[in-house]
């Protein structure tokens, strides 16, 4: 979906021509799968920020377009609501002190646009729903200019036939109707990026499945929507319904919605591919007029275009990327369960987490998602974004224990010795995770928990009046 669209009406000839298409890039890519050599020689990894825009007094700026304007990074450009930008981090090997070249590079990139977006009134926010944002910011005048997101938007509310409907319950009880996906903007997440072989996709996209849960135990710091306290990390359960196309009736059918945890562990990345094509028909049918099996036949790398614009508009929790870089194709698993922010140094912080754990489950024996259900782990996302750092979890062997409990004991190790796998420096390493695990049985008070991210830095958001209030403490005792 990082791609800029022409205004364009679709026909009905359209979309024949279009789910023709797609499945003849489906075939292609089942053929590159077993012969073609994909790059992954030295796995990159990436990061993607997203960003509200704040006031003077902290409520939404409907300003995107003014403050790209003055801020001279290409890395920079709209997302969907006005208030909304996002920040792509160029990728990188995460060996030495990788860690830290993002932190400096993100830090770098949010303060030149900080002070170009103070000039006009405006600055960045990172936190995964807006505690200020209220219905009269919702409106379908609030998307972001030019054909993309107002085409995205005109046929989502296609698809469904009627007006979303928002019913979240918490703490407290948001029950809406609107008539747009502006909602959806009020979603700030935090994307890390790691490329991978075809051989290791599967393994990796079932790991990073398996953690979900973890994920967002630890990082949820988005409580707040329209004035009501709900979940945790609230912006699951927006985001779930901000975009749903089913309407009640298809859902009461078992129908998929577009944004997805999943529903099995796979075996190849080709699984994802294909469910997507198989189970969500076109948002967006537009043609490209390469001829992926020419361009096949020929030597060449095919795009596959309306593969991957089709993949864009399934939003799973953990996206498999097909994708070209210097003339080699490579794969990747796009993980999106965390929202923006606090700070940068929780971001690198979870980014390392990440990464570790994962690359660690990679290489067990005997892999977590051989000895845990699928609907296991969706139970576990599901109870973290409800619950956040309170959460109690699933786990192999364990049973269910405090999210808290899980990390320090058990999934901490795991990251500093997948940590050493990538060739991260050490003293970087223990940076970011502080809590040497030797001493993790001794620290199991979810303010401990909160500690091992970041160096030691606690951000709280208040609701009240209006306004964001966050409290930066120094670095840890």
């Amino acid at each position: 979906m990082g791609k800029q669209l022409d205004a364009h009406t679709f026909t009905r000839q359209d979309r024949a021509r279009y789910r023709e298409k797609v499945r003849s890039c489906l075939d292609v890519f089942a053929l590159m799968l077993n012969d073609f050599a994909f790059d992954s020689d030295k796995p990159l990894t990436g990061l993607e920020v997203e960003i509200s825009l704040v006031d003077d007094d902290a409520n939404p700026a409907m300003c995107n377009a003014d403050v790209l304007a003055r801020v001279d990074d290409p890395m920079l450009q709209a997302e969907l609501g006005r208030f909304n930008l996002e920040m792509n981090v160029a990728p990188r090997l995460l060996a030495g002190d990788g860690f830290d070249d993002y932190r400096r590079d993100i830090s770098g990139r949010l303060a030149r646009a900080e002070r170009s977006a103070s000039g006009i009134g405006a600055h960045l926010c990172l936190v995964g729903t807006l505690p200020t944002l209220r219905e009269e910011h919702t409106g379908p005048e609030m998307l972001s200019g030019g054909a993309r997101y107002h085409q995205l938007n005109q046929q989502i509310i296609r698809a469904r036939g009627e007006d979303l409907s928002i019913d979240i319950r918490g703490m407290e009880r948001l029950s809406t109707m609107t008539d747009s996906i502006v909602l959806e903007a009020a979603c700030t997440a935090l994307q890390f990026h790691l490329q991978v072989s075809p051989d290791a996709f599967a393994a990796t996209w079932n790991a990073a499945q398996a953690i979900a849960g973890v994920q967002c135990a630890l990082g949820a710091n988005s409580p707040y929507l329209f004035g009501r306290e709900l979940w945790a990390e609230t912006r699951i359960a927006l985001f779930e319904q901000a975009t749903d196309t089913r309407p009640a009736e298809l859902k009461a059918q078992g129908v998929r919605p577009r944004v997805w945890f999943g529903e099995r562990w796979i075996t190849s990345i080709f699984d994802l591919f294909e469910e997507n094509v198989r189970y969500f028909p076109p948002l967006l049918p537009i043609l490209d007029d390469e001829d992926p099996k020419q361009v096949l036949a020929d030597g060449g790398v095919p795009k596959l275009g309306e593969l991957r614009l089709h993949n864009g508009t399934v939003y799973r929790w953990n996206r498999p990327v097909y994708d070209i870089m210097n003339g080699r194709p490579h794969l990747r698993v796009e993980n999106r369960v965390l929202p923006a922010g606090p700070t940068v140094a929780d971001m690198v912080a979870n980014a390392a987490f990440f990464y570790g754990v994962v690359r660690q489950l990679c290489e067990q024996d005997r892999p977590v998602w051989t000895q845990m259900t699928f609907s296991s782990a969706e139970e576990n996302f599901h109870t973290a974004a409800r619950y956040g750092i309170e959460s109690r979890l699933l786990w192999p062997a364990l049973g269910e224990v405090p999210a808290t409990e899980l990390v320090l004991d058990h999934l901490l190790p795991l990251a500093y010795q997948g940590l050493d796998e990538f060739g991260v420096d050490a003293a970087v390493r223990d940076r970011l995770h502080p809590r040497h695990p030797r001493h993790a049985r001794h620290a199991r008070h979810p303010r401990h928990a909160r500690l091992i991210k970041g160096s030691g830095h606690i951000t709280r958001l208040i609701k009240g009046s209006g306004h964001i209030v966050a409290e930066h403490r120094a670095r840890s005792p």
